[in-house]
């Protein structure tokens, strides 16, 4: 018997790569659920200690593990040939999770990105003071701005087959006029900008790193690599997804039929869905492992916890405040600004 359901106008098959596509998921919510709730508790007790990027990270995880929770449902979805079977307020509410998640993980990125920049460049032009309450700030605004904009996902959630009504989730092809336009204000918007910023801030901090008196060789070829490394994770997770979403949204606005091409490229657009949905579980590593002020905060919250003794701090921000623009900085002014990056 066959299982797979036929979309309204289209003759696209919703059963393609089910069980890749659900092992993927699985091994997201295996991997991704203890290193978010990891990083969710170091972050929540760096708060306290008045660390600044730790406000990010902590909103970024629990981004992460509230779409976490509904991953169980869209893994028997998958595994059901694209039948939901949890009604449609249950399918607009995950999808509205996931949405939100994927732009609030992107812009969390270009939030941590400029602040690292603004740390390295401007030690002392820097609002040190302020720095928490604006990343607060930032925070609730990212969440407000994603979560509002992305309101109509209740209303696009309906679900429709040949015979009028099905038992489907989020599978609006051919796609809607207002779809079409959002694709294209998701792509410039939610995904573009976001890359441009993040090169031009990791650009910015290599280049001053490169120019530090007090960073040897292989740490100036450590933070290359791991700007390189956030950008090239950027791209895989986002930039496959976004590129359909453009590709979709063209087809349907240059042909009257885009059938054909929604057949052809459905299979593929499942599979870099799913791979965006990766970012959930490596967003932990690649923060922490992003900023090096960040893996020594770790290393020192693990060793606390087993009362080893404490590493010497090195960080770059540490020493930007003892060299360069920093030197001008009275001892109390570098005393105040390292307090707040621990």
């Amino acid at each position: 018997m066959n299982n797979s359901n036929i979309s309204k106008a289209c003759n696209v098959t919703f059963n393609q790569g089910a069980v890749p596509l659900a092992t993927v998921y699985s091994l997201v919510l295996i991997f991704g659920l203890p290193t978010n709730l990891l990083t969710l508790t170091l972050s929540a007790m760096k708060i306290r200690r008045k660390n600044v990027l730790s406000v990010y990270l902590f909103t970024l995880s629990l981004s992460d593990l509230i779409y976490l929770a509904t991953i169980p449902w869209w893994i028997t979805y998958i595994r059901n040939s694209s039948r939901w079977s949890h009604g449609q307020l249950a399918c607009s509410i995950t999808g509205y999770i996931f949405f939100n998640n994927l732009y609030i993980s992107i812009l969390l990125l270009c939030c941590i990105s400029v602040d690292r920049c603004l740390v390295v460049l401007y030690p002392i032009e820097a609002r040190w003071r302020h720095r928490r309450r604006v990343a607060v700030a930032v925070c609730l605004a990212v969440w407000a701005t994603v979560m509002l904009v992305h309101t109509p996902v209740f209303y696009l959630s309906m679900v429709q087959n040949t015979r009028g009504k099905n038992d489907s989730c989020f599978e609006t092809i051919p796609m809607p006029d207002m779809v079409a336009n959002f694709n294209y204000a998701r792509f410039c918007i939610g995904f573009c900008l976001p890359l441009a910023i993040l090169v031009t801030t990791n650009f910015l901090i290599f280049r001053r790193i490169q120019s530090s008196p007090c960073l040897n060789t292989t740490q100036k070829r450590k933070v290359k690599y791991l700007a390189l490394a956030v950008i090239l994770i950027f791209l895989v997770c986002f930039a496959p997804y976004h590129i359909i979403l453009l590709s979709r949204a063209l087809a349907f606005s240059l042909s009257k039929n885009s059938c054909w091409f929604e057949e052809q490229i459905y299979g593929v657009s499942t599979t870099f869905l799913c791979l965006c949905t990766v970012n959930s579980a490596v967003n932990p590593f690649l923060y922490m492992f992003s900023s090096e002020s960040t893996r020594q905060e770790l290393i020192r919250d693990l060793r606390l916890l087993f009362f080893l003794p404490l590493p010497r701090e090195s960080g770059t921000e540490t020493c930007f405040l003892n060299h360069g623009t920093g030197s001008k900085m009275s001892s109390s002014q570098k005393k105040e600004v390292t307090s707040d990056n621990k």
